[in-house]
């Protein structure tokens, strides 16, 4: 593929791993409540459980709206995410205008499914209210090299859902080489991604720094060549302010503040808004608000 050779695919471990000790000498501390806000602004508030239903969802949407009269110094939240039968639970409970619904689809998270299904799914949920659309690259056909396959179907999907913002995860705990974590960020890049996204935090291994650093280099060279902004959206396993904060320090460090908004960064998490919460009104680490 023409990307393949536009770009170096070859990735130096030494390299990546003495810019993770760099960014990490630097890092803000735990009590920088400004970043730890900035940090909570970019969360899509994920909620992907097979006991998920219209009452739990119902809950969370309450407690995103009630939110602003809590805490009337914190941002809103980024987006909710939800599988795409409950979109229409989030449409028709959530009133804050800034939150987007944010809905995986596709055949998530195993992307084991006919493109024709993928995208019904995908067009129901955009017509039942979502604003973007997480879906999963095909893993087992691109570690097949089917990487004509991979670019169709991403570039297929992008068309029939316009300007609806697209996140394409790689799943990078299934890619053990580095050069495939970039490959398929420049893939899903090329295909139409609006957002290239880390994991879907379904397999034991989710994002990782080292991940993270790969996929926001990839980002950064597609701009320097085209003038375009890629977003990027770690999720899996990001649970504390601490490694939230590593995260932020990664993108700001290679992208710059040009990406340091819910435009172009965000973060998937679950248990991390509590955490941060915690962290910037000074609660027990045991306290609760989702």
């Amino acid at each position: 593929m023409k990307i393949f050779t536009d770009f170096s695919m070859t990735v130096e471990p030494d390299e990546v791993n003495h810019l993770l000790e760099k960014i990490r000498e630097n890092l803000p501390g735990t009590g920088d409540k400004e970043v730890l806000k900035k940090i909570f602004s970019l969360i899509d508030l994920t909620s992907l459980s097979e006991r998920d239903n219209i009452n739990s969802t119902t809950q969370l949407c309450d407690r995103v709206n009630l939110l602003a009269e809590a805490y009337p110094t914190l941002p809103s939240v980024a987006a909710i995410c939800i599988y795409p039968e409950l979109v229409p639970v989030v449409k028709e409970n959530l009133v804050n205008p800034l939150v987007n619904i944010s809905s995986v689809g596709g055949g998530f998270p195993a992307s084991q499914t006919y493109t024709n299904i993928k995208v019904m799914e995908i067009e129901q949920a955009i017509s039942q209210g979502a604003d973007e659309i997480d879906i999963v690259l095909p893993v087992g056909k691109f570690l097949m090299e089917e990487y004509e396959y991979v670019e169709y179907e991403i570039q297929v999907i992008k068309e029939r859902i316009r300007d609806i913002h697209l996140k394409v995860i790689s799943e990078t705990g299934s890619l053990q080489d580095f050069s495939l974590i970039r490959k398929a960020s420049f893939l899903a890049i090329t295909a139409g991604a609006d957002f290239i996204k880390t994991s879907t935090g379904k397999i034991p291994f989710g994002a990782t720094p080292e991940a993270m650093v790969i996929m926001c280099q990839a980002i950064s060279e597609y701009y320097n060549r085209t003038g375009k902004k890629i977003g990027i959206k770690p999720a899996g396993g990001i649970s504390d302010a601490e490694t939230a904060i590593l995260y932020y320090a990664i993108v700001k460090e290679i992208l710059g503040e040009d990406w340091l908004n819910s435009e172009r960064f965000r973060i998937g998490a679950s248990r991390l808004a509590n955490n941060l919460l915690a962290h910037i009104f000074d609660k027990g680490s045991d306290f609760s608000y989702f």
